[in-house]
């Protein structure tokens, strides 16, 4: 039985809602950049779950019940060894400056949330629900994201696996949005439905054409035009942008990201670049990397115990590449120094058609404390064990006595203090 089509006082009456500036024309500009925006967001999420490898389960990907959802891009390349940089940064940044135009969306159309009655059919309640995946999908990700680039990790789980189920739960609903509204979008913008929020002296103000319903039946006195709107969520936009953008592109404009976390940097010198998480902060002591501490070398049957001076005896290699992370800060180039990971797996005989890897860590626990690398990983020739970075020996917040680093990977892949590699059998 349908609810009485009389709503109660407050907001589910039109005339509660009395801001000049709603209408079509307005809900249209924000609707079609966060179409923009958000297409970008979505393919460069796609480009950062590529980045994982994620067919090398369970170790680098670990979502459950993934199903097809999960399918395998590509094999994710060594080349240009600054993508991963540039997407992620892209990203996460433009997941940010977005921020204030998803408000000015909803805030656009929040009469339509408190629509009188709530549902008067089968459809409107369809209908309704996918909006409802919409906003709440939309308001998951995009604090999820923020929370996880802040490095505030309350969530109720793995941050991973919640923005993964929820980037498709919102993606879902917002194509089904986009195919229902485009068009209406693109006429309200074009056409300009809406006249300005404030009619010119002396004249009466055309009947908008709503029907949306967006339009307020008695509007307030405007205190600016629809344009002023956009423009001042622009700005908004532009002063987010100004105050984020700074940790991917790292250099001096770093010190200019004043609201995106600038990890720790460790002083100056060799080793002054941004880290993460420090060795005491996941429980690395002395003993773990001090005069004891062996690199395992295994495969198959074959196994291989190497020393630090071991180690450096072996031929060096150097390679200049950034560390960039998942939430979205990264490092200039730096010139790392060390061993060749083909040169390792030559040590336990395998020297063609190079297997993937299995990095382990002497960090105990955690869910980054091993990680898988692709054989194209192993193979390339500036996939190192670095011992050095920028001509010092590694500190050890930045994982001596020695680390992963290979090109065009997430941040997480360059795993620090590392004590075995186990290669697998020829791909």
């Amino acid at each position: 039985m349908l609810l009485d089509s009389v709503p109660p006082p407050g907001p589910t009456r039109p005339g509660f809602w009395r801001s000049p500036l709603r209408g079509p024309w307005l809900t249209a500009v924000f609707g079609l950049v966060l179409l923009f925006g958000i297409s970008i967001l979505f393919v460069t999420g796609l480009l950062s779950y590529a980045a994982y490898n994620p067919d090398l389960d369970p170790i680098n990907d670990q979502t459950p019940g993934k199903g097809l959802l999960g399918f395998y891009l590509v094999t994710w390349p060594t080349s240009p060894y600054w993508g991963y940089r540039l997407s992620q940064g892209i990203h996460v940044t433009l997941g940010i400056v977005l921020v204030p135009v998803l408000l000015a969306k909803l805030w656009s159309v929040i009469p339509k949330l408190f629509e009188w009655p709530p549902v008067r059919s089968v459809s409107h309640a369809l209908e309704r629900l996918s909006l409802l995946l919409l906003v709440g999908g939309a308001g998951f990700e995009f604090v999820t994201g923020i929370l996880n680039v802040q490095l505030h990790y309350i969530f109720p789980g793995s941050f991973y696996t919640l923005h993964f189920y929820g980037a498709w739960v919102f993606i879902g609903a917002f194509v089904v949005h986009v195919v229902f509204r485009l068009r209406r979008a693109l006429m309200a913008v074009v056409s300009r439905e809406q006249g300005p929020a404030q009619p010119p002296p002396d004249t009466e103000p055309p009947a908008p054409a709503d029907p949306m319903g967006l339009t307020s039946p008695r509007p307030a006195a405007p205190t600016m035009s629809r344009r002023g709107a956009v423009l001042m969520v622009g700005a908004g936009s532009a002063a987010l942008l100004a105050v984020t953008v700074g940790q991917s592109i790292g250099g001096w404009m770093r010190a200019t990201a004043l609201l995106a976390p600038r990890g720790q940097t460790p002083g100056s010198g060799p080793n002054g670049f941004q880290i993460n998480k420090t060795a005491a902060s996941v429980g690395i002591r002395a003993i773990d990397v001090g005069p004891a501490w062996r690199l395992t070398v295994r495969a198959g049957n074959r196994q291989v115990l190497l020393t630090q001076d071991e180690l450096y005896e072996l031929p060096r290699h150097t390679s200049r590449l950034p560390i960039a992370c998942v939430e979205g800060w990264s490092t200039n180039d730096q010139e790392w120094s060390g061993v060749r990971l083909a040169d390792l797996a030559a040590l336990v005989g395998l020297t063609e058609r190079l297997p993937q890897v299995l990095v382990q860590s002497v960090q105990r626990g955690g869910p980054y404390n091993a990680v898988v690398l692709a054989p194209n990983q192993v193979r390339d020739h500036r996939s190192l064990l670095a011992l050095e970075v920028n001509g010092a020996v590694l500190s050890q917040d930045h994982g001596y006595p020695a680390r992963i680093i290979v090109p065009n990977a997430p941040g997480v892949h360059n795993t620090k203090w590392v004590g075995r590699l186990t290669f697998g059998e020829p791909a």
